[in-house]
């Protein structure tokens, strides 16, 4: 079956599907020996080339879907080369089956905590697109003290240098003398959009994690620096939160299956979610945001 020629290269993992139109507007990729178009369809049996390399067809066609969470430490950059030498998030992790890792969004040097990854480039232009509007949840510690008053200016939005930006849910979560712990959730992926908008009401951020990735909480057993293969009805479920079919992977090598630790059933699909009537924003035709364990 004929397919976009983006999204059969998206899906490969050679990029997202913007990055990938624009290489084909560059004229980097060819078809049958043709310079490819935008909208060009290709079928199994098409000779592909990027940068006038050949691709792999059995990569193309036939690539199993492998999604890895990664627990993030501090210090580690999201970037596959740093020009300033510092680790990156992709030195800590296991070779895949085939393809390459795509990572589903970025956390800055500063922040830790959960990063998707998969090989199924498609998968992961879904996830990050803001229609799917995918909620970013994450912990927040801050310095000092927040009244009701800088609560629902972060929920009603405030101006930062790039646009407006909110909270789209916003809880205390304990803490003891000057620092406080809270739990919030947004749907954009600005850089430091988070720490952006506390500062903006004079709150310093003393530590950031990501928890959780639209249906995926961050597994309490999932170390900080260590990963964990996603599989069977959880890695369904992702795919049909973004409206995908998954091809399920066949079982890992020797060395990843002894390595590997399994993931908690964290994923909750759309079509088993439970309605909660404590939250006031379940009313709304859009994606409702949600606070982990309420």
């Amino acid at each position: 079956m004929a397919e976009r020629i983006q999204k059969v290269l998206a899906r490969a993992g050679y990029g997202s599907r913007r990055q990938l139109e624009v290489l084909i507007k560059e004229g980097k990729v060819s078809v049958n020996g043709s310079i490819a178009k935008l909208g060009d369809q290709v079928d199994i049996g098409d000779s592909l080339r990027l940068d006038d390399k050949p691709l792999s067809a059995k990569r193309l066609w036939q690539k199993p879907q492998q999604v890895l969470l990664y627990n993030k430490p501090v210090g580690e950059v999201c970037t596959r080369k740093d020009p300033e030498g510092r680790r990156t998030i992709f030195q800590s992790l296991p070779t895949p089956e085939e393809g390459r890792w795509v990572s589903v969004g970025r956390l800055d040097i500063n922040t830790s905590g959960l990063i998707i990854l998969t090989t199924d480039g498609e998968l992961a232009n879904r996830l990050m697109h803001p229609s799917n509007e995918m909620d970013r949840e994450y912990a927040v510690r801050v310095l000092g003290a927040v009244g009701p008053e800088i609560m629902q200016n972060l929920r009603d939005g405030v101006e930062l240098e790039d646009g407006k930006a909110k909270f789209n849910d916003i809880q205390e979560a304990g803490g003891e003398g000057a620092n406080h712990w809270y739990h919030v959730v947004i749907q954009e992926g600005r850089n430091r959009e988070v720490r952006r908008l506390w500062e903006s009401q004079g709150v310093q951020v003393s530590r950031l994690m990501r928890v959780r990735y639209g249906p995926i909480i961050i597994p309490s057993q999932l170390k900080m620096g260590r990963w964990m293969m996603l599989e069977g009805d959880d890695v369904a479920a992702l795919y049909e939160e973004v409206d995908l079919k998954a091809l399920v992977p066949k079982a890992v090598g020797r060395a990843q299956r002894d390595k590997k630790m399994r993931p908690l059933k964290t994923t909750v699909s759309k079509k088993t979610k439970v309605k909660d009537s404590s939250r006031t924003s379940a009313s709304k035709t859009k994606r409702a945001p949600r606070i982990r364990g309420q």
